[in-house]
């Protein structure tokens, strides 16, 4: 899968990505309808509904091209599923999320009022060690305790196969969330494939109902399908539209 076609639209954000450690779960697709934007669709790959817990660093930040102080380098962590939006002949791939976690008020402020997003803040935290053959990176969120998510890879990445369970969870290329009971917010994010890591072990010590709730509670005792560690790259974010009505209809600019 590859990304064609980006939108002209204004670049509100620029920044990077990087060491994106995704723990992915297969999930009953019952469990994800409520959070389901207005005309969009799940997602699945061989049949399989996923959420995935992601964790990262946003380096280089940029707003509408501008450095904000103290808002430049900082973790995210986020909980999220993936949507369709468009035709069986004609579609997007996007994500939604469930929640984002990150350690700037301001940052929470700004996505949630200008994106609809389900962003809060916490303490955050992270560590990226090179030791031997090995890297070790973890994120952690502090809501009461202290959460946690480490990987253990190779220090070399490798390419993403074609049409494989990593493609389909790392190029989603958009982001859609509920602003109503009939309009969903839709924006790009832009970005080139990325090469991933082998991983050799990883930890989960997450108290997923206290975090994201009793409905996601049920991922403390679930065994992930994978756990991926991701390069990641130079990323933008669009303008975002918005949606009011079925696939082939106009989209209103924000």
């Amino acid at each position: 899968m590859a990304q064609n076609n980006i939108s002209k639209k204004r670049t509100f954000l620029d920044a990077e990505w990087r060491k994106l450690v995704m723990v992915n779960y297969a999930v009953d697709p019952e469990v994800l309808k409520p959070y389901l934007p207005k005309h969009t669709e799940l997602d699945t790959w061989n049949g399989t509904c996923y959420v995935s817990l992601v964790g990262f660093m946003f380096v280089n930040t940029k707003v509408i091209g501008v450095r904000v102080p103290y808002h430049i380098n900082f973790e995210e962590i986020n909980l999220r599923f993936y949507v369709r939006y468009g035709t069986d002949e004609n579609y997007k791939r996007g994500v939604v999320f469930i929640k984002e976690i990150v350690p700037r008020p301001a940052l929470t402020m700004v996505a949630n009022l200008l994106y609809n997003e389900n962003y809060e803040t916490m303490p955050t935290k992270h560590a990226w060690v090179e030791c031997g053959e090995n890297l070790t990176v973890e994120y952690g969120w502090k809501k009461g305790e202290w959460n946690t998510v480490k990987v253990i890879t190779d220090k070399t990445s490798v390419d993403i196969d074609l049409n494989s369970e990593e493609e389909f969870i790392t190029e989603h290329f958009w982001g859609y969330t509920q602003v109503s009971d009939s309009v969903t917010s839709e924006y790009e994010v832009a970005h080139p494939r990325w090469q991933i890591y082998p991983v050799k072990s990883y930890e989960v010590n997450v108290d997923y109902a206290k975090v994201y709730g009793d409905s996601f509670a049920f991922l403390k005792d679930a065994k992930p399908v994978s756990v991926y560690l991701a390069e990641g790259s130079d990323i933008l974010v669009k303008q975002g539209a918005k949606i009011k009505s079925a696939p082939k209809a106009v989209i209103e600019q924000v």
